[in-house]
């Protein structure tokens, strides 16, 4: 299965959730276990010969693929969660999004200083939840490897916002 396949598997919705706006739906892709497995393998492939200790994904849909990640690369996973979800001490990132603001908290001994970690999530859109993530992970003490996204919409000039990282993409549109 194809790169090519994994576009078919993502559906557009137009007008969601406002209007003009063309919603790209993963979920078509999250219940083909085929293609699932292919965006895992393939979101890591650049990286698999890289010393990565842990994978990081933002709540909620970037749990999904981070996790899976994490799997193919044997790293743990860490939850970078919304405001208030987490139970011990936390750090905290507060960021602009699309249509309002969000904050992402990590543990504050989630990641250990100078580990090797591979931000992951499913879309790269504004870029403002992907340089929250990688600004959680350094002021914890972790060096961003990368940042790997199923889709890239160039349009919204997200990978502007990761200048000075790498960035991976399966999917453009």
């Amino acid at each position: 299965m194809s790169t090519r396949r994994l576009a078919e598997r993502i559906r557009a919705v137009a007008d969601f959730p406002e209007a003009g706006v063309v919603f790209r739906d993963i979920t078509p892709l999250l219940a083909d276990g085929a293609a699932l497995r292919l965006a895992a393998r393939q979101l890591v492939a650049p990286f698999a010969g890289e010393s990565i200790a842990a994978v990081a994904g933002a709540e909620a849909r970037g749990f999904i693929f981070a996790s899976l990640a994490a799997s193919q690369l044997q790293a743990g996973f860490v939850p970078l969660r919304k405001a208030g979800k987490l139970p011990r001490r936390t750090l905290a990132v507060r960021y602009d999004l699309e249509y309002g603001q969000a904050e992402l908290e990590a543990h504050a001994d989630a990641i250990a200083r100078g580990e090797r970690v591979l931000v992951v999530d499913d879309v790269l859109a504004t870029g403002g939840t992907a340089a929250a993530s990688c600004e959680l992970i350094e002021r914890l003490g972790g060096q961003v490897v990368a940042c790997a996204f199923v889709i890239e919409l160039p349009a919204l000039a997200g990978r502007a916002r990761l200048a000075g990282h790498r960035v991976h993409t399966l999917l453009r549109y």
